[in-house]
């Protein structure tokens, strides 16, 4: 006969557990094992604050009570007393800032659902390689709880100061009104003084034009933004405008890679190849007054002859093309070669192709948040041109440079 193993918790702690609770409501939401999560959580974290404010005591950081928050789970949801400290720098680890899950079942529930996978195909995964049986409504229910992440996320503050910002849309397909109508999806990809990326927001929009734009760069301004070095956005007409009229001081460029992609919209795909080649003598020019002769020659040679859109559609963007010229080679490199933005992009138009179209602007904002915050954590390193580039910033802007790198 087998001998029994020892239990993981002994048999005594669990008799005092049980005693005086009726053991058909421990599963139930606010039951018992809900009352244990709580006490985990609270546990832990007091213990992170401790490990925090080791050392730092003497530096006049001490505790401040304490705040809550309410997180949820895959049956319940319960409220989590977090400590505060003097200083305002804890920043827990179990339940991290913007978190309102509870980590357990549904963050692999959201993990799946950040994939493109359906919420009858999660219910599916579940049951084909787990045994598991829960209802599709579970699982709305689970991933609407990011919602109010989406929520906090998108009014968090942000740093005073950006050296360099990528604006850019993707389209995708959602049920308005009874109608699938294409909008567009707004995401900002900030570059913080060390190299840094972080998502500054996203924004849907079916009519995009210069008040809108003009509401996300308030946006920015109102969560803490006071100044970007550099904006980089995709050519629309009219954003350019709308950034200079809250910051000023910003230097607007045209992203050549969307200019690139436009340019070979117009082109056969047999000739693609070497109309990108004959373009490249207009974005590697030294200067300005080389690149405006490379654009002449184009247009006057073989491929502008054939394809006229192409070198007319550089002449509407000159404007903002111009500051890229004045940039040495490894910061026109960090916005031309190392686009983050297009690696980002191409995530979320794999997610969107996978879901097809979205029932309202919450399921788009829940899926294209969820594939954003996973991006997020997968980045590491700066670009490997940024040291480079961070020397060239100094010295192109000076104090308002500085400024960032106090952060």
């Amino acid at each position: 006969m087998a001998r029994r193993k020892d239990p993981i918790i002994p048999d005594a702690i669990v008799d005092e557990l049980l005693a005086g609770t009726d053991p058909r409501t421990i599963f139930d939401p606010n039951g018992l094992i809900d009352d244990l999560k709580k006490a985990f959580a609270e546990r832990v974290l007091n213990a992170e604050m401790d490990h925090h404010l080791d050392g730092d005591e003497e530096a006049g950081n001490r505790r401040n009570g304490y705040g809550k928050k309410t997180v949820t789970t895959d049956s319940s949801s319960f409220e989590v007393e977090i400590p505060r400290d003097r200083g305002a720098s804890f920043d827990p680890q179990l339940i991290t800032k913007y978190q309102r899950r509870f980590p357990g079942f549904d963050d692999k529930v959201i993990s799946m659902y950040a994939r493109g996978m359906s919420t009858r195909e999660i219910v599916g995964h579940l049951r084909e390689l787990y045994g598991i049986d829960v209802s599709p409504d579970l699982i709305s229910t689970v991933t609407d709880a990011v919602l109010e992440e989406v929520a906090a996320w998108q009014g968090r503050p942000l740093d005073a100061v950006y050296p360099l910002v990528f604006f850019d849309a993707l389209r995708v397909k959602i049920r308005d009104e009874g109608l699938v109508r294409n909008k567009a999806v707004h995401i900002a990809l900030g570059v913080r003084a060390d190299g840094a990326k972080e998502i500054l927001g996203l924004w849907i929009e079916q009519n995009e034009g210069a008040k809108f734009w003009l509401r996300v760069m308030n946006e920015l301004k109102n969560r803490g933004v006071e100044d970007l070095l550099l904006a980089v956005v995709d050519g629309l007409k009219g954003f350019p405008e709308a950034i200079t009229a809250v910051f000023p001081e910003a230097t607007v460029q045209s992203c050549i890679v969307h200019l690139l992609r436009h340019s070979l919209d117009f082109v056969s795909y047999k000739d693609r190849k070497a109309v990108a080649t004959a373009l490249k003598g207009i974005y590697r020019a030294i200067d300005a007054v080389a690149a405006e002769e490379a654009l002449a020659a184009f247009e006057g040679g073989f491929w502008g002859k054939k394809y006229p859109a192409i070198g007319q559609s550089w002449r509407r963007a000159w404007n903002e093309v111009v500051p890229f010229y004045a940039f040495p080679s490894d910061v026109r490199r960090i916005l031309y070669t190392t686009n983050s933005i297009e690696a980002l992009n191409s995530k979320l138009r794999r997610a969107v192709r996978a879901r097809g179209h979205f029932p309202n602007d919450d399921a788009a904002a829940k899926l294209l948040f969820l594939v954003l915050n996973r991006t997020e954590k997968e980045w590491r390193m700066p670009p490997r041109e940024w040291a480079m580039a961070k020397a060239q910033f100094a010295v192109l802007f000076g104090e308002r440079f500085m400024r960032a790198m106090a952060g």
